[in-house]
């Protein structure tokens, strides 16, 4: 299981990420010398990840509804010691590849069995958010409470341990609450889908947003679960790399 590709795709191309600006752009040189922009899916800061000079891959996917033919997909963090690591910087991504784990059955320890999966669906205060992932549990299934499943895409590390958030993120404030909320009568799980093998742990990004931190830890005492989930970036295929473990030190 661990090390299985859960999603495939035509290889990307690889080049030399020369700067991201406005948010949403990317220049990078490719290996022929041409110089393409790249439309940027992750808006936030790129903690740790963003390197000008750095080997990043796009996808090209030309389309008449489409401005720009090129998208960045992964970035390479390389570290002190030499070692490196591909990243998974696509924010569109998370979503899709942690409902697949589970439809694959990989958090039936942890979910029990799943009958049917909605995306998006609006709940919370005032019905004015939306929950990533619905899970509604199969009739065997140990626990007959729905599911809301937040994802939080986590690409952030010190050392071996992986943090979300990077950066003040009251939208993630809102969602710890909303979880919290619908307790007892659903269950409330937040997966980081940390986007990088290189990890041993998950922890909240205290440093970043201590607001955030103390939320999280007030969730998992209101009953909250969290599964770290980790996935390995290639340059044709997504794979499986296990779960994580919790850790509520401060960072």
């Amino acid at each position: 299981m661990i090390g299985n590709s859960i999603l495939k795709f035509p290889s990307l191309q690889e080049g030399i990420l020369l700067k991201r600006y406005k948010r949403f752009l990317a220049d990078v040189e490719l290996a022929s010398g041409e110089i393409v922009t790249a439309h940027c899916a992750n808006t936030g800061p790129m903690t740790g990840v963003l390197h000008p000079g750095g080997l990043v891959r796009l996808r090209y996917c030309p389309s008449p509804s489409r401005k720009l033919s090129w998208s960045w997909e992964q970035a390479e963090v390389v570290e002190e010691d030499g070692s490196s690591c591909w990243v998974g910087i696509n924010t569109s991504l998370p979503n899709k590849i942690v409902r697949l784990v589970i439809e694959l059955g990989y958090l039936n320890e942890e979910l029990g069995s799943i009958e049917k999966i909605r995306s998006e669906v609006t709940y919370g205060t005032d019905r004015r958010s939306r929950i990533d992932l619905l899970l509604s549990p199969e009739k065997t299934s140990f626990d007959q409470r729905s599911i809301f499943l937040e994802v939080k895409n986590t690409t952030w590390k010190q050392g071996e341990i992986a943090f979300f958030p990077d950066t003040i993120t009251e939208r993630g404030q809102k969602h710890l609450n909303e979880l919290i909320n619908v307790l007892p009568n659903s269950r409330s799980v937040l997966v980081p889908c940390i986007s990088r093998s290189d990890v041993v742990a998950f922890s909240p990004g205290d440093s970043a947003d201590p607001i955030y931190g103390n939320l999280f830890r007030k969730a998992l005492k209101e009953g909250v679960e969290v599964i770290p989930c980790c996935f390995g970036f290639y340059s044709d295929c997504i794979t499986w790399e296990g779960k994580r473990q919790v850790k509520i030190n401060k960072s």
